[in-house]
């Protein structure tokens, strides 16, 4: 199938949204499809168009299914789509969850956060990673106990709360919080900064390519998702298949990546609650390997396979409803 994939994120990239549209496009070419991806739709041709974003590509989704009513669309729910924008501009991103002939969630929870009225197009996906070729713990400074925080710098991430739960910890403790991601804004920066200025448990490392963020997972005894909100983030799926514990906010979005049963949550936005699960998870040489062996248990569901048998289901299942469509 001829295929475009429409994403916000522009090349180069270092996005969720680029990562994702470009690691798809490469499953999908490896199942014999010709897939292109674009930030702008005129409404060309295609076989089938798989949008990422129900608001932010509200516009191609409408042009698209104005210009070919018969072709199957797929649309990937972000955790902004899910847990702000459908409340904040309900219009838009509910006209593009309609239009769409499947929606892709990337996490098992998304069903319980969207309308009723939408649940039986879902298809949940989860997104993979590759497994780590070298040994863990290469690298490891044994004089600290580092704890990964990786992503943008943003609200959605509360990306410095790993950093303020570390200023709590006890006067003898050798956690080293380090934090990779580029700031959303001028603020996200100088709040970092200052946070590096003041914190000598905290160091950001800046922006990392998949290579770099692949090393730094190798080395790291622990990572720390404290986002607020998620629609499935794939640093989870990265740190399970890496074998790295985690510790993660109750939010749905890593529940539903980890289960109900995952002992290494902590409530969003309290610091107090993640710095005495930080100090556990140091102190506590067999909690810390229970986190350890429930996400090596959850690594087979986030391989390349099986991301890759989920698009083509989805892509399947659209093209069939298409078709009934127009029957």
């Amino acid at each position: 199938m001829k295929i475009i994939m429409i994403t916000p994120a522009p090349p180069g990239s270092r996005a969720g949204n680029r990562a994702t549209a470009e690691r798809w496009a490469d499953l999908l070419r490896q199942a014999g499809h010709q897939v292109a991806v674009v930030t702008e739709y005129q409404g060309e041709s295609c076989d089938a168009f798989v949008a990422l974003h129900a608001w932010r590509s509200h516009d191609a989704i409408q042009m698209f299914r104005k210009c070919w009513p018969e072709a199957p669309l797929l649309l990937a729910l972000t955790g902004t789509d899910i847990y702000r924008h459908q409340h904040e501009y309900p219009l838009p991103t509910l006209a593009s969850m309609a239009a769409a002939d499947v929606l892709i969630g990337l996490h098992a929870r998304v069903n319980e956060d969207i309308p009723e009225q939408f649940t039986d197009k879902l298809i949940t996906l989860y997104q993979s990673a590759e497994a780590l070729p070298a040994a863990r713990n290469a690298g490891r400074n044994t004089d600290c106990f580092d704890v990964c925080v990786i992503g943008h710098l943003r609200e959605e991430k509360d990306s410095l709360r790993t950093a303020i739960a570390a200023r709590l910890l006890p006067e003898d403790s050798t956690v080293r919080v380090l934090c990779a991601g580029k700031p959303h804004n001028d603020s996200w920066q100088s709040m970092v900064e200052k946070e590096v200025q003041e914190n000598p448990r905290f160091e950001w490392l800046g922006e990392l390519d998949k290579a770099e963020i692949r090393s730094l997972m190798a080395r790291c005894q622990l990572m720390v998702i404290s986002s607020v909100m998620e629609g499935g983030a794939n640093v989870v799926s990265e740190a399970c298949r890496a074998g790295l514990a985690i510790i993660a906010s109750d939010i749905p979005g890593n529940r539903g990546l980890l289960g109900d049963h995952y002992d290494g949550y902590f409530p969003a936005g309290d610091e107090v609650s993640l710095a005495h699960t930080l100090h556990r998870a140091e102190t506590d040489p067999e909690y810390r390997e229970r986190l350890s062996e429930q996400v090596q248990a959850l690594a087979p569901l986030f391989t390349p396979e099986n991301e890759r048998r989920a698009l083509e289901r989805a892509l399947e299942t659209a093209t069939r409803r298409r078709a009934d469509l127009k029957g």
